[in-house]
């Protein structure tokens, strides 16, 4: 990360100068004459034209050290500071460890030690299953020049990438009288209660046993193997994630046309596949209690033939598990936090996730407690054709792509027994983060291509603001930790209603005195603190789509200028929040913007300058205590995507 000193606005008195974070995997450069830190850039590729990428910072030569909140690498003291700070250089020497771990995004109360487990999903991988299904594809439907934002249609089966089985999945419903049916066969994706997606880690090592199977075939993963692992380490029970670990993914999983040694060579009988539990294996971890497993290969049954034997066994003992999980090398063989975020698929067999361990010992153990007690809340809308889960537009035209699900197998017998789905949505369709690559276009994008409404809108904002940055970070570039952290509620509700006809489309506005006010109930926002606004919007309004000519409550009718919008921060709160180290804001409503065009544009600009990760959609947060709880949200992992869906989770 590098820090720069600017000002909150041109003109600003220098009582207000504030120290802005620059890179760290969000943060976009302050229109100032202080450029960073001079010579090579710790995380950095590029500061010029103010237009930032986040890069590993293995090859980093520059001296490094630990902030007190994090174990993330920083420039210590020592390194070389521009004269042009307006700090005096003892003040800056003490205080930037600090500001340089708190004003970093995902810092501070977000976990030190965050594992993404989740597979790349695009075209160039083998993230589809080779058989049945449909590909994946990420299709622009709007674009910068003359609007504003860039929209994105995906394409995307239930089982791409790293994702998960409801017991669905292979187990037919009850009334079908095809083999194996039971009433597990009703629980599909959106019925599977949000604990049962969180554990504590429990990594076994078959490893050395990855390549030893025929041809065609895998290694059989049995009771006997999981009871050796419990003799040397501890019983296993409720409150579980059993963890396969092969390292299978992490050797094969790789681009065209390599990536065929992932699945397809293996169908073809070319080479081994993956180590993979046998049914009675299931039927033993289900008689201990497991209800959550995972494996880095490419599906839970074992090939050539076991794989619905696997599947019912532990569908039928409503049991879910993870397939294609990665990185599972350094978790270790207990005591790390494991959770899967899948998208909230009604009807689905399952769905794409996003996967994710954090290792940190105190907050692990925390968040397992939680787990096991079934204190977990789903803060996620559910995904259906007939809800409004897609932003509608303030006009024809404007309408992001309408969700779409459809059935590709009921447990027809012309193509097998089990039950898949796929999908055609919008990137940010339901609960979803706004990468800065929504609202900033790319390097090299002229301003005239805007339209004259746009370039009117960035000349105020840039008088108000400063220049409006690019941006190339979309959503797979986001790192978790910056959408993780101790989760602060802040009630809002009471501003519904004070509005007035004449003003819409408009939003009741959340200013910095509110956030005022909630500190001196609360205490001080601190860095790395998730903020939640909670007004009970989106619990109110969030129902079946009306029939013609009647609009929806939720989004169409504020849009319309109708019905009063869903309160909104100003752009003022979100400065305020940006200069206390906040770098993930919430809202239970369908936007942070609110309902006026013009104001959601320039807060999206704001939001995405200064670093600050807007969550939207969200519901159920009266679920949860205003200070106490441990917020996570994880986007799908859609390479290239300029929207992030996802599910969103507060442990408490």
């Amino acid at each position: 990360p590098v820090m720069q000193v600017g000002r909150v606005r041109p003109g600003a008195p220098p009582e207000h100068d504030v120290l802005h974070p620059v890179g760290g995997g969000l943060g976009q450069a302050r229109p100032t004459n202080n450029i960073g830190i001079h010579g090579r850039t710790h995380g950095l590729t590029s500061l010029r034209r103010q237009v930032l990428t986040w890069t590993p910072p293995e090859r980093s030569t520059l001296p490094l050290m630990q902030t007190p909140f994090s174990n993330r690498q920083c420039f210590p003291p020592s390194a070389r500071i521009p004269h042009s700070w307006r700090l005096r250089s003892a003040l800056a020497r003490a205080l930037l460890p600090l500001l340089l771990g708190t004003l970093t995004p995902g810092v501070s109360s977000a976990p030190s030690r965050v594992h993404d487990l989740s597979l790349l999903v695009s075209p160039k991988l083998p993230c589809v299953w080779p058989v049945g299904m449909m590909p994946h594809s990420v299709t622009p439907v709007m674009t910068f020049g003359p609007g504003a934002y860039h929209r994105d249609l995906i394409a995307i089966d239930e089982h791409t990438g790293t994702q998960w089985d409801a017991p669905a999945h292979f187990v037919p419903p009850p009334d079908s009288g095809l083999p194996g049916a039971g009433p597990m066969g009703l629980v599909t994706s959106e019925k599977v209660p949000a604990w049962q997606f969180c554990g504590e880690a429990c990594v076994i090592d078959v490893t050395p046993q990855r390549d030893q199977a025929t041809n065609g075939g895998s290694f059989l993963i049995t009771p006997s193997l999981v009871q050796a692992w419990e003799q040397k380490h501890r019983p296993l029970g409720f409150g579980d994630a059993v963890l396969f670990r092969s390292g299978y993914s992490d050797r094969y999983y790789q681009a065209f046309p390599g990536g065929e040694r992932f699945v397809q060579t293996a169908l073809r009988k070319q080479t081994p596949g993956w180590p993979a539990p046998v049914a009675d294996t299931m039927t033993y971890l289900g008689s201990r209690g497991v209800k959550m497993l995972g494996l880095d290969g490419a599906s839970m049954g074992p090939l050539p033939d076991l794989a619905v034997a696997t599947h019912q066994a532990g569908g039928k003992l409503g049991m879910i598990w993870t397939e294609c999980l990665t990185g599972l090398g350094p978790l270790p063989s207990t005591g790390a936090f494991h959770a899967f975020l899948p998208a909230k698929h009604a009807g689905g067999s399952g769905g794409e996730c996003r996967a994710l361990a954090i290792t940190e010992p105190r907050l692990a153990a925390r968040l397992i407690k939680s787990a096991r007690e079934k204190r977990v809340a789903d803060l996620s809308v559910t995904l259906d054709e007939d809800l409004p889960v897609t932003w509608p537009g303030h006009g024809p035209g404007e309408e992001a792509p309408r969700y779409i699900a459809k059935t590709l197998n009921p447990f027809s017998k012309l193509r097998g027994p089990y039950f898949a789905r796929t999908h055609l949505m919008d990137a940010q369709v339901g609960t979803h983060v706004v990468p800065p690559s929504f609202s900033l276009p790319p390097q090299g994008f002229k301003n005239s291509q805007y339209s004259a409404e746009v370039r009117n809108t960035l000349a105020e904002y840039e008088r108000l603001h400063g220049p409006r940055r690019f941006s190339d970070l979309t959503v797979e570039k986001l790192p978790l930790e910056s959408m993780m952290g101790e989760a602060r509620v802040i009630d809002v509700s009471s501003l519904t209603g004070t509005t007035q006809p004449k003003d819409w489309p408009a939003s009741p506005a959340i200013t910095v005195e509110h956030l005022a006010a909630d500190e001196s109930r609360h205490g001080p926002i601190r860095p790395g603190d998730v903020v939640l606004f909670r007004s009970g919007y989106t619990d109110r309004h969030f129902a079946t789509l009306p029939e013609l000519p009647q609009v929806d409550r939720l989004m169409a009718a504020p849009l319309s200028g109708t019905a009063e919008g869903w309160p909104s921060p100003t752009l003022e709160a979100i400065e305020y929040l940006a200069r206390k180290g906040v770098r993930c804001v919430g809202t239970d409503a369908p936007n942070l913007g609110g309902a006026n065009p013009k104001k959601a544009l320039m807060l999206y600009w704001l939001a995405a300058s200064r670093g600050v990760l807007p969550v939207e959609f969200l519901t159920n947060l009266k679920s949860i205590p205003e200070k106490g709880a441990y917020f996570i949200f994880a986007p799908i992992k859609i390479a290239g995507a300029r929207g992030g869906y996802g599910r969103a989770i507060a442990l408490y």
